[in-house]
């Protein structure tokens, strides 16, 4: 009698081999990703690069494509960045490059409300006194000269210096007490795990 085998289509025919890897289109579309990444890297400038954490070896690589003008030679030196971009994780840089070009929600929201509490201290000098309730290590003095210095240049028609110093103020005042909540949440949570 003469057997019969018959295929289904999870168990493979014998002999063939199994693949649960990405495809080859997969793996070259992630490939060509992080090779567009290395390129929106190399565009920032070396201040920017500083402040991203990245392998010393690729940030090396990025500033030597930097300074590389022939067309062939910078063509090998990006995708040179591409193969050192595979075995780093890509998210952080991107995060990183996104919040530098101002694409990401969060710093657009953050952006939004450093806007609105500017405004809301240039119509009414009232709100200083809820910043100095929320960040009590605020310089109200040096904020509120800003406000009157702003408004006179508006007056004077002048550029708005002043307007955007108060911006740059806020900003930090409002970062700083960021990092000063993360840091007393994180003594918490140390004092919790003992």
């Amino acid at each position: 009698m003469k057997k019969t085998t018959i295929l289904t289509a999870d168990a493979p025919n014998e002999g063939e081999l199994e693949w649960d890897g990405p495809s080859k289109s997969q793996r070259k579309r992630e490939s060509t990703a992080l090779q567009h990444l290395g390129e929106e890297l190399v565009a920032l400038s070396k201040e920017r690069l500083a402040k991203i954490d990245m392998p010393e070896r690729l940030k090396d690589a990025i500033l030597e494509a930097q300074r590389i003008t022939a067309h062939e030679g910078r063509r090998r030196q990006m995708q040179f960045i591409g193969k050192l971009m595979r075995s780093t994780d890509p998210e952080p840089l991107q995060a990183a490059v996104d919040e530098v070009k101002g694409a990401s929600a969060a710093s657009t929201a953050r952006q939004h409300r450093l806007e609105a509490l500017r405004t809301k201290l240039m119509a009414d000098e009232s709100g200083f006194k809820q910043l100095a309730e929320a960040y009590p290590e605020a310089d109200i003095q040096r904020l509120r000269q800003l406000r009157r210095n702003a408004i006179k240049e508006a007056e004077q028609k002048k550029p708005p210096k002043s307007f955007r110093e108060l911006f740059r103020e806020l900003r930090e005042l409002v970062d700083s007490g960021r990092i000063q909540a993360q840091e007393s949440a994180g003594g918490a949570d140390e004092e919790t795990n003992d």
